[in-house]
């Protein structure tokens, strides 16, 4: 993936979209190894009960959103 970043031919859009693939493989691990949007069962002692899909997907439509922010920063 650094080639392609790196290479002078690469486009905005190339770039963009590689930051894309890293933001995701970014968000999979942090979900997976968290636990993150399953609701209580993962956080522990928590007074809320277990989320609806929907809010599960939109958690994790959000944590996407942050790791995208982080990896163009990180690339700027």
């Amino acid at each position: 993936m650094e080639e392609t970043l790196n290479t002078p031919s690469a486009t905005g859009k190339e770039r963009e979209k590689c930051g894309d693939e890293i933001a995701l493989e970014l968000m999979k691990f942090i979900a997976s190894t968290t636990g993150y949007a399953k609701g209580a069962q993962a956080v522990g002692f928590s007074g809320k009960g277990p989320r609806t899909p929907e809010e599960q997907a939109d958690a994790l439509l959000a944590l996407f959103t942050r790791c995208r922010g982080v990896v163009r920063s990180e690339g700027a």
